[in-house]
């Protein structure tokens, strides 16, 4: 057995188990022994692998971003086109809400905790990824201003990382599903560019 991808697969296993349990109780909820205990090993045997909890956070974090910015600009690559792209990012996005819940909610409760060198970094990371959005939906719904574009990926990115909030119970839909739905709304979310009427009166009166 290969020992360097034996401590890769350990990491790998704490962070996902870290992320679950800061997720669920919050971060300072959640003490080392627990996650040691959840992995199996005890809690200073995590220290062999992170300097802490808060190195823990911050890898999740950072990683996130990195994976979803290195995943997005390889799929606009690979597209034939913008219709393609844009599909294949509304795709991805809905693969990592739905498979990685709990760092959304890691994102929205603990972002803060991260030291300022972290945190800007994820921030930079989140706009890269923005851009890669903004670019094709522009090129998709090019009648839409730059302004439009961008709050209308914002909203869609609200839409599908809505998913901590919901379940499977009380008839909300399977896995299978619930990518379908959602991969609808956020198309017909941006679909509504193509019919935006600047000068209309947006206030609706009962």
């Amino acid at each position: 057995m290969n020992p360097t991808k034996t401590a890769e697969n350990r990491r790998e296993q704490i962070l996902r188990e870290a992320a679950r349990l800061f997720a669920e109780r919050g971060f300072h909820g959640v003490g080392v022994d627990e996650i040691g205990a959840a992995v199996g090993i005890s809690g200073p045997g995590l220290y062999r692998h992170f300097a802490g909890k808060d190195a823990m956070l911050a890898e999740l974090l950072v990683g996130i971003s990195g994976r979803l910015l290195t995943a997005g600009k390889m799929r606009v690559a690979e597209a034939t086109g913008p219709v393609e792209a844009l599909d294949a990012l509304v795709r991805g996005h809905i693969d990592f809400a739905i498979d990685d819940r709990p760092l959304i909610t890691l994102h929205d409760r603990e972002l803060d905790r991260l030291r300022d060198s972290d945190r800007k970094l994820v921030r930079q990371l989140q706009r890269q990824y923005v851009e890669e959005w903004v670019a094709v939906v522009r090129l998709v719904h090019p009648g839409a201003t730059e302004l439009e574009v961008r709050a209308a990926v914002h909203a869609v990115f609200g839409l599908l990382n809505s998913t901590p909030h919901l379940g499977e119970r009380g008839g909300l839909p399977g896995k299978a599903a619930m990518a379908a739905l959602l991969h609808r709304l956020a198309l017909g979310a941006l679909e509504a560019l193509d019919g935006l009427d600047s000068t209309a009166d947006w206030r609706v009166t009962y």
